[in-house]
């Protein structure tokens, strides 16, 4: 029965059956391999190939306790979303978890925050992907694109062809069907995991100790300011959560695949930035696109190396961009089936089985902003994003614990509300070190969407029953 005001919850079997209908129904298709992948593949990329640079300068080496710090930020969100996405296998991640639990507005809020997030971080990471696709023809053949097709009108250039290219070619792939494209992930996983072990051992054989003093040149507030941006690197773990739906054992795999691609990238992490700090100063790193590859090359001067790394960032960052365009995809694709956006967007091809026209409206509009605007203004709105959407998975695992205490949950958070607040204490505290200007434009951001609810998606929501269920 439909339930009136914008605060009405939708019921957690209703999500699911939902998910049966013909037109929007999506194919199960995705194993634990694959979802796997798919964190693995979202986290590591521009993060560690690119931002590491941008960390370095604001923590200096103790940089390293940045990548730690947030990835504890992440762990306790992290147990949220695996028991949310276990016990409500649809796709729209923490949008859905927050229709269950918070009511209509609420996950409206955070479905329009994570379209920001995802594709904001979409274009962020094609950026990056045209910053060491150059890195790699300069280090390989001593030749670059020219600025005017490489780079954003603030950062010199006309508009950044790479980046649109990538995001398009993405958007092709993901078109054609969901058991192609994670094939193709899980092949770029491989890749970018042998390069980054690559990167580890011929750093420790080059290491030193000078580039360690001073350790913490800025004190505590570097190494937070630094982990606030750093942040940044571990996003993605969230994106196996938009697989639900698709996933052939929900209950079973989704907590699998989040906390163990974030425990396997966060070793990756660690022995990269210990690597990296060893070989190379954080002035180095911070005054180049590709900052590992800058240190093989001016820190440790092995040009060869830097050549076969700023290759497998290339293909790493393409896998980043594959899984966190796959999420937010999802995300749309779900908003669009509840009536809160329009329902015709929802529509799954019947050849390939993946919405194909929302797939290409977004890579279209993805294409554009990556051309024109530039990474750092990208970068600490993907973050603030994403910390919004962390806070309300956890507030949703305590409200559902109350409200549906004899719901089936394959996996539970412990001591719960404890690490759940501990969850949203971490990721209010990362917010609260983000720069003003970030904060007035995801307000602003904010404000668009509410208007645009208020005007259409409350209206059109099949939760006031003005849309009719498909048989």
């Amino acid at each position: 029965m439909a339930r009136h005001g914008m605060f009405a919850t939708r019921d957690v079997g209703s999500l699911i059956s939902g998910t049966t209908e013909e037109g929007t129904r999506l194919k199960k298709a995705v194993s634990v391999r694959h979802l796997t992948a798919m964190g693995v593949g979202a986290i590591i990329g521009t993060g560690i190939f690119v931002v590491i640079g941008e960390g370095s300068r604001i923590a200096g080496p103790a940089v390293v306790l940045s990548f730690v710090l947030a990835a504890v930020a992440c762990a306790f969100s992290a147990l949220s979303y695996a028991e949310l996405a276990s016990s409500i296998p649809v796709s729209g991640s923490a949008y859905t978890y927050a229709y269950a639990t918070l009511g209509e507005v609420v996950a409206w809020i955070i479905g329009w925050d994570l379209i920001l997030e995802y594709g904001v971080s979409v274009a962020a990471i094609a950026l990056g992907w045209g910053g060491n696709l150059n890195a790699f023809l300069d280090a390989a053949f001593g030749w670059s694109l020219p600025t005017a097709i490489a780079a954003s009108p603030e950062d010199g250039g006309i508009f950044n062809l790479p980046a649109v290219v990538v995001v398009l070619a993405i958007t092709f792939l993901l078109v054609r069907g969901v058991t192609e494209s994670l094939r193709v992930n899980l092949v770029m996983v491989v890749i970018k995991l042998l390069v980054l072990t690559f990167f580890i051992v011929v750093a420790f054989a080059n290491f030193g100790t000078g580039n360690f003093t001073p350790f913490a040149p800025h004190g505590v507030d570097g190494i937070t300011s630094a982990a606030a941006i750093i942040f940044f690197a571990y996003i993605g773990f969230d994106a196996v959560s938009t697989g639900s739906e698709e996933a052939r054992n929900p209950a079973r795999d989704l907590p699998l695949a989040i906390i163990g691609s974030l425990v396997v990238c966060t070793v990756f992490y660690v022995l990269t930035v210990i690597g990296a700090i060893g070989i190379a100063t954080p002035e180095q790193m911070s005054a180049s696109d590709a900052p590992l590859a800058a240190a093989l090359d001016q820190g440790a001067g092995l040009n060869w190396a830097a050549a076969v790394l700023a290759l497998g960032a290339v293909v790493a960052i393409t896998s980043v961009v594959l899984v966190i365009f796959y999420g937010q995809t999802r995300i749309f694709f779900a908003m669009c089936r509840d009536g809160l956006l329009p329902r015709r967007l929802a529509a799954v091809n019947q050849r390939y089985g993946t919405p194909a026209r929302l797939t290409i409206i977004l890579g279209v509009s993805i294409s554009i902003l990556a051309a024109f605007v530039p990474l750092g203004t990208i970068v600490e709105l993907v973050n603030i994003g994403t910390l919004f959407a962390f806070v309300l998975v956890n507030i949703g695992v305590i409200v559902l614990r109350r409200t549906r205490p004899d719901m089936p949950r394959p996996y539970r958070v412990p001591w719960v509300p404890v690490l759940p607040l501990i969850g949203i204490a971490f990721a209010v505290y990362l917010m609260a070190d983000l720069p003003l200007d970030t904060w007035i434009r995801f307000v602003g951001w904010m404000a668009v969407g509410l208007l645009i609810y208020f005007v259409y998606g409350y209206r059109h929501s099949r939760l006031r029953g003005s849309e009719p269920r498909r048989s």
